[in-house]
């Protein structure tokens, strides 16, 4: 059978940076194809090249057999090549099926809206689908919004489906059935590329694997070929992994205490509702919940980024709860922030810069009233060695590195403080094992020195690995609270959809 896409020996370049080197592999049709690498692998940028973001600077795509060449998006979306990316591109305001009419082309000025709503409705009852069509979007739960992003590509009878980490904002329950409607579409004929970094997920769906490493497409092997072991050996090839050991937490001091916590949002709605929660010195609090619960805005008050309507945060004996970002002891309260690009670094300027910004005050980076720009080079030096960022050249925006060495840069910043308290959301989000694995044994040995965490994660299996205890939120309550070593992810992913226990 013939291939439905063909990548022959694709290279893209940046300033200073080879993305893509030589990729080549193919996708045929009716196949559930995984892409598989570190963080600075190409992933993302062969991505963008498959959807017209990105010209290749050399190289060929054969579509059906046909060399074809993209100007824009909309020429990838026109052979029938579409993405699901990991931010959703709704309009909240508008509903369900103004959304997915959006997406479509040709649609006449004057359009008969019954005709258009059953064919979009015809789609959903055949994948079992229950979702109103004239729901606002903003209503609707995260996986809700996400299955619109998955109609807006079939109603465009698309024939290649892209979904780069899908079940980052899912529940179990969630995820399943997304496995389930994707082998559907599968068996039907349609080809999805798989981008996704947890293995359970790839063992589960794959017919192929390709992985990637360092620009360069390494070898693509067929289900019965490969296994986990395999594929993060070839993932990681000669870096080690970092070993930790988890420390028992004695929860004899308390680092932070929530009291009955309110807050509320522009539209006046509660983004937290009578939260309570307890943190102990050393302990790692594991917080689960679908995205959009409330996560983020305890993140955020707990680091004076957003204020309480009402309820107390207190740190040991000192009441934190009106307290600034740039407070004594919120200083003390460490912050890896959900979006790490636009939140967490200032990406035009250089990493030594984004090492400093939280205490570049100090007399250690200054002379006088200037900057000591040797100073901040070695302290630079000093970080990147001792928390294994890979930089590149010296005076490079830190936007050119690879996600996992800007959440590294985050980290190296954040934790050069000796905080108390490490408030971390989704901290590996998008990152490869490697990376991930690094992030949890800072976050390990944060434990051993005596470091409270909160650990908002989407990742049940990291919640398990890591946790001292987990807590479950929903609509802005704290909804459970479960031993990781008596509980399940079935159990937990109840809890997170708003069934209660008792």
């Amino acid at each position: 059978m013939s291939n439905l896409l063909q990548i022959q020996n694709i290279r893209k370049t940046f300033p200073g940076v080879v993305a893509l080197d030589d990729i080549s592999l193919s996708i045929a049709p009716g196949e559930i194809h995984t892409l598989l690498g570190e963080n600075g692998a190409g992933k993302s940028t062969l991505m963008n090249v498959l959807t017209g973001l990105y010209r290749p600077d050399r190289g060929e795509i054969l579509f059906d057999g046909a060399p074809i060449h993209f100007n824009s998006p909309r020429d990838s979306l026109a052979v029938g090549i579409g993405m699901v990316h990991q931010h959703f591109m709704l309009v909240p305001a508008h509903t369900v099926f103004e959304n997915i009419l959006l997406a479509l082309d040709g649609v006449p000025l004057l359009f008969s809206k019954k005709k258009y709503k059953q064919q979009v409705q015809t789609i959903l009852d055949d994948l079992e689908l229950d979702l109103d069509l004239d729901d606002p979007v903003w209503k609707l739960s995260i996986g809700a919004q996400q299955w619109i992003e998955l109609i807006k590509l079939l109603a465009r009878d698309c024939r290649l489906l892209i979904l780069d980490e899908p079940t980052a904002v899912l529940t179990p329950q969630e995820s399943a059935r997304l496995f389930e409607v994707l082998t559907r579409l599968r068996d039907r004929g349609k080809s999805i590329l798989f981008i996704s970094h947890k293995m359970r997920e790839v063992m589960e769906l794959s017919d192929r694997v390709t992985v990637l490493k360092k620009g360069c497409s390494l070898v693509t092997l067929k289900r019965g070929e490969y296994d986990e072991n395999r594929l993060a050996s070839l993932m990681i090839g000669e870096d080690q992994i970092p070993m930790w050991i988890k420390p028992a937490c004695k929860r004899d001091q308390l680092a932070l205490e929530i009291k009955n916590l309110s807050v509320r949002n522009t539209r006046g709605r509660a983004d937290l509702d009578n939260f309570n929660m307890k943190l102990y010195r050393g302990q790692i609090l594991g917080v689960a919940g679908v995205a959009g619960n409330g996560q983020k805005p305890l993140a955020e008050v707990l680091t004076g980024l957003k204020e309480a309507t009402s309820g107390r945060i207190l740190a040991g004996d000192k009441d934190i709860t009106n307290s600034t970002a740039r407070s004594s002891y919120i200083a003390g309260i460490a912050h890896i922030p959900e979006d790490r690009k636009s939140i967490g670094i200032a990406p035009d300027m250089t990493v030594g810069d984004n090492l400093i910004m939280k205490n570049f005050n100090s007399k250690l980076f200054r002379r006088w009233i200037f900057q000591d720009r040797a100073a901040i080079r070695k302290n630079a030096t000093a970080k990147i060695d001792q928390f294994a960022i890979k930089a590149g050249p010296d005076g490079n925006p830190v936007r050119y590195l690879s996600g996992g060495n800007i959440q590294k840069v985050i980290i190296a910043r954040e934790l050069s403080e000796k905080p108390a308290v490490l408030v971390a959301l989704y901290p590996t989000r998008g990152l490869d094992i490697g990376s991930a694995e690094y992030v949890h044994k800072v976050i390990i040995d944060g434990a051993n020195q005596g470091m409270s965490t909160i650990l908002i994660s989407e990742d049940l299996d990291e919640l398990l690995k890591l946790s001292d205890e987990i807590v479950v939120m929903f609509r802005g309550r704290l909804v459970g609270c479960v031993d990781p070593q008596e509980t399940t992810r079935e159990e937990i992913g109840l809890l997170m959809s708003g069934e209660v226990q008792t």
